[in-house]
C-alpha cells in the first residue's frame, strides 16, 4: 500500500520497475525525488539496457492504475509525486533493441555452438581426453593392484557349509561357495547365505549363479569380511541377560 507519509530528511522514494520486453524482469529501485526524469532514464538504462533515447516511462499506482507518462526529461521525478509502492513501467521504442525478441531472457533464442563429433575427437585436452586417460589409468592400476589370486590365501580356512559372520554388521549366515566370481573382479570371493533376507540376490550374480539361496538372502563378498566358525542362528526374540 502506498503511503503518502514521508520520514523526515528522506528525499527518495521505492518503485517497483517493470519492463515492456523483458517480462520476467521486475525489480525494486530507489530514487531520489530531485533526479531529473532524464537521469531516472540513465539509472535504469543501467538495470534493464534500454538506451535512454528509447526509454518511454509510465508511472502507476499501487493499484495498478496508470497515472501518467513521464514525457519531460527536464524535470524532477519529484514533479509527478511517486509514492513508495509505485510503479515505473518502461517501453522500449527501439526495435532492434537488446530487449527485443525475448532473447535476453529465453535461452532458446539464442544460437549455441556446436561441434561435430569428429572434430571433438580430434581435438586435445578435451574434457573427454581427460577422462579417456583416466579411466585407462584407473584400470591398468587396478589390473596392477589385483592378481586373480588376490586374496586366495584368505580362503585356505574357509569351507563351503561353515558357520560364518560377515561384517560390517555381524551378519550371520552358512558358506555358499568359495573361489573366483570373473563377474565381479580379479581375485577370490566367498558366497554367503545370510540367515535374514540381509543380501541383494539368490546366489546369482550378473547372469552367474553362484550358489543357491532365498531370495534376497545372497551375497558375494571379499574373505576378509568373512570370519568361520561357532555362529549359530541368532533368535531375534532373545533378550540379552540383565
Amino acid at each position: 500500500m502506498a503511503s503518502r507519509l514521508q520520514i523526515e530528511g528522506d528525499d527518495s522514494v521505492l518503485l517497483r520497475v517493470t519492463h515492456s520486453n523483458l517480462k520476467n524482469f521486475a525489480t525494486d529501485v530507489r530514487f531520489s525525488l530531485q533526479m531529473s526524469v532524464e537521469a531516472v532514464k540513465d539509472k535504469l538504462w543501467k538495470k534493464c539496457g534500454t538506451a535512454v533515447s528509447s526509454m518511454r516511462l509510465e508511472l502507476y499506482d499501487d493499484c495498478k492504475n496508470k497515472l501518467c507518462d513521464l514525457s519531460d526529461d527536464s524535470r524532477p521525478l519529484g514533479f509527478y509525486s511517486p509514492l513508495d509502492g509505485f510503479r515505473i513501467h518502461v517501453i522500449d521504442l527501439d526495435p532492434s533493441s537488446v530487449t527485443s525478441g525475448g532473447w535476453l531472457e529465453d535461452t532458446s533464442l539464442v544460437e549455441k555452438y556446436s561441434i561435430s563429433e569428429e572434430e571433438y575427437n580430434k581435438r586435445s585436452g578435451t574434457f573427454r581426453k581427460f577422462k579417456e586417460k583416466m579411466a585407462s589409468q584407473n584400470s591398468s592400476a587396478f589390473k596392477n593392484k589385483m592378481s586373480d589370486d588376490y586374496m586366495e590365501d584368505l580362503c585356505a580356512n574357509i569351507k563351503v557349509g561353515e558357520r560364518c559372520e560377515v561384517e560390517p554388521g555381524e551378519k550371520r549366515g552358512v558358506v555358499k561357495y568359495v573361489g573366483q566370481a570373473e563377474a565381479l573382479g580379479p581375485g577370490f570371493w566367498i558366497g554367503v547365505q545370510y540367515d535374514e533376507p540381509l543380501g541383494k540376490h539368490d546366489g546369482m550374480v550378473k547372469g552367474t549363479r553362484y550358489f543357491q539361496c532365498p531370495p534376497l538372502c545372497g551375497a558375494m563378498v571379499r574373505p576378509d569380511k568373512v570370519k568361520v566358525g561357532d555362529y549359530p542362528e541368532q533368535d531375534p526374540f532373545e533378550e540379552d541377560e540383565i
